[in-house]
């Protein structure tokens, strides 16, 4: 999956929408709008990564679980590592597989 391609599948839920609080080198997705209009984030890909990484808000029993199944999914980078998750999208989960974390961690935010 190409970063255009899993972009274009996280802007697909309702109310998303692309933010670049951290400056160029992370595309950051949010839902709604807060109190302070700034939404809450459910996804974050990496500009530029080879391969790509996207990191995910995922239940802390299932991010456990997923860590160690997978080497391709790590403790969430620069994020509270209880609630996310890093996944490098080496081809080690399929990109349904992918989805469906985006779509676990889209539902966690909105609730």
């Amino acid at each position: 999956m190409t970063h255009t391609e899993l972009e274009a599948y996280i802007l697909s839920f309702p109310d998303s929408w692309l933010d670049w609080p951290f400056g160029e080198d992370v595309a950051v997705y949010k839902v709604g709008h807060d109190n302070d209009g700034k939404g809450k984030l459910f996804a974050l890909i990496a500009m530029n990564s080879q391969p790509l990484r996207v990191s995910l808000k995922c239940d802390p029993q299932l991010a456990e679980t997923l860590r160690e199944q997978y080497e391709s999914v790590l403790p969430g980078h620069h994020l509270n590592k209880k609630h996310w998750n890093t996944i490098i999208c080496s081809g080690q989960l399929d990109d349904e597989q992918v989805k469906d974390l985006v779509r676990h961690s889209y539902q966690l935010v909105v609730g």
